[in-house]
């Protein structure tokens, strides 16, 4: 029987997987807190862009704000819920839609960071799955209804590993991935913790440089300053994800090893890491000059970013391993900093003691 899918936040991610999975015929409700984007969805539902005329897509949607959830009630159960709420708001989130799960309904956690226990301490870890959302995606929903990917979509290069807890490879993982490659290349993984952390490598040493910069993607790594320290973030998350024993693939189109050695002073890795970042590389996606990592787009929008959930929990689990992160703990204490108004955005802001 055919899946009832609800997306809890229809933001960038959600709305962009929401809106592609709805125009394959599945069966989705996008459920969203900002009412000018939910009026929007309803009246003329979700317009996808991308970097070529085929990305081009207009799709009629079911949208409801936060205060119509309750009418899911008098519907049929959710079989699947895909939670795309900011990590600080996946509690609640995950309370609202729990009631409304069928019997065998799980929730899905397609955001940033690590949010997968936060999930489980709701709906259990036997109800609980990981979508990691790979860098080559990058999506901004830049005006209510509408949405645009940064990066050019590429079939040799997985968007969405769908993974249990567990580690092992389900038929639900499986059904899940399947519908999921309706939006982009999706496969079930059976290493969903070594995924998480991969993907908070490739955030951590992006998304908050962005945010505290105020430049774009290819901006960012062609300023050659700004791009050592985005080395040494990268450096520092691998080493600590290799202490706690996680399964790393490659960071974005970097190799794991060499981007940890690069941060650690060997001169041929660091030309190695150069070139991939600045030159492109095999497994790296063409990406815009208006790509702003999600974090970017926050500050922007005047919104709370995930700088704790992301640099902050690398830095704070490296403490744990006895790994030490100290570019993370500065780029926390100045993304915060810019987030109060207290500093402009501004390449310098990562440039201390650099």
């Amino acid at each position: 029987m055919a899946k009832r899918i609800a997306v809890v936040g229809a933001g960038a991610v959600g709305g962009y997987a929401g809106a592609h999975m709805t125009a394959a015929g599945h069966d989705v409700t996008l459920i969203d807190p900002w009412p000018e984007h939910v009026d929007s969805m309803k009246a003329h539902g979700m317009e996808i862009f991308g970097m070529t005329p085929q990305e081009r897509l207009s799709v009629k949607v079911k949208a409801m704000h936060l205060t119509e959830v309750q009418n899911l009630a008098k519907q049929k159960p959710i079989d699947i819920a895909f939670v795309a709420v900011k990590s600080y708001d996946t509690v609640w989130a995950t309370q609202m839609i729990r009631q409304y799960l069928s019997a065998s309904g799980v929730v899905v956690s397609m955001q940033n960071c690590i949010n997968e226990e936060r999930v489980a301490g709701v709906v259990g870890w036997g109800r609980t799955l990981g979508c990691i959302v790979t860098g080559g995606v990058g999506v901004d929903l830049y005006e209510p209804g509408h949405i645009r990917r940064g990066y050019a979509k590429r079939p040799d290069i997985t968007s969405f590993y769908i993974g249990e807890p567990s580690g092992k490879i389900t038929r639900r993982a499986e059904e899940i991935a399947e519908i999921m490659a309706s939006v982009d290349a999706a496969k079930a993984t059976d290493n969903l913790w070594g995924e998480r952390w991969t993907k908070l490598c490739v955030n951590g040493m992006r998304n908050g440089v962005s945010a505290a910069t105020g430049m774009g993607g290819n901006e960012r790594d062609h300023h050659p300053a700004v791009r050592r320290i985005c080395i040494q973030l990268g450096g520092e998350a691998v080493r600590v994800g290799q202490k706690l024993g996680y399964k790393l693939g490659k960071v974005g189109a970097l190799p794991p090893e060499t981007l940890a050695r690069a941060m650690e002073g060997d001169a041929a890795a660091y030309r190695d890491i150069e070139r991939l970042m600045t030159e492109g590389g095999a497994g790296q996606a063409e990406r815009s000059d208006y790509q702003r990592p999600s974090m970017a787009q926050d500050m922007e929008k005047g919104r709370r970013t995930e700088i704790e959930f992301m640099n902050g929990f690398i830095a704070s689990e490296g403490a744990r391993a006895g790994v030490a992160a100290p570019t993370h703990e500065m780029l926390t204490r100045q993304v915060l900093r810019v987030e109060r108004g207290e500093i402009p955005q501004r390449p310098e802001n990562v440039l201390i003691n650099s």
